[in-house]
């Protein structure tokens, strides 16, 4: 296969496995996806969105956030780890929401990403799921499959974003990025991978990657 050849079979496959596909946080507007996705990092989503029903039930917009102290934001949230840093950071962003933005979520990267705990990831994922503004946001799952599927060096996630971003078309990003993350969690984690399951890497996958798993596979 050529590599646009392999693009389409990733889309298709894709399309044909989740036709329909959700952002697995929960949350109703583009503040409470904000929080969810600054809670999100280094934990599940099952875990945050066992914790944001709570969060949200005292504080669900910026004004009632600011009410809180940052002590208090950081017992509710404490299960989804880092909760220090992440409950300074959401006390913080919601005074900045509040005298900056009219106690609006910004909908520009610019803005985004100079609130306090948000980085180009988090933005992205408000961007793409809150605006339906299109980007493409990289976490370990797209990471390594990029790689696996020999679509990026694995350098980074700046290259792997560059990447995707320039082999997949710009109308699918926001649906594919989502795709790619359920198939990945499904069908080719990083742990107990099993290649037969994993369709896609199965047929297109990197030579190394693949003969690197039979390797190991015949080892043991």
């Amino acid at each position: 296969m050529t590599k646009q050849e392999k693009v389409h079979f990733v889309i298709k496959t894709l399309n044909k496995i989740y036709p329909d596909i959700l952002l697995p946080l929960d949350h109703k507007d583009p503040y409470t996806l904000l929080i969810a996705v600054i809670l999100s990092a280094q934990s599940t989503d099952v875990r945050v969105n066992l914790i944001t029903p709570i969060l949200f039930s005292k504080a669900d917009n910026p004004y009632d956030m600011i009410k809180l102290s940052v002590e208090e934001i950081r017992k509710i949230i404490k299960p989804v780890g880092l909760s220090p840093m992440k409950a300074k950071g959401i006390y913080n962003l919601s005074h900045i929401l509040i005298n900056k933005h009219n106690g609006r979520v910004p909908a520009s990267f610019e803005d985004l990403e100079a609130l306090p705990a948000v980085g180009h990831k988090t933005a992205s994922v408000v961007m793409s799921q809150a605006f339906h503004i299109p980007a493409f946001p990289v976490d370990t799952h797209i990471h390594r499959l990029m790689y696996r599927w020999g679509f990026s060096n694995g350098k980074n996630v700046v290259q792997t974003e560059k990447d995707a971003k320039r082999l997949f078309p710009k109308k699918l990003w926001n649906t594919l990025h989502l795709q790619i993350i359920w198939y990945g969690r499904q069908y080719s984690p990083a742990r107990g991978w099993n290649l037969e399951k994993d369709i896609i890497t199965k047929t297109i996958g990197r030579k190394s990657v693949l003969e690197a798993y039979y390797k190991k596979k015949s080892r043991v």
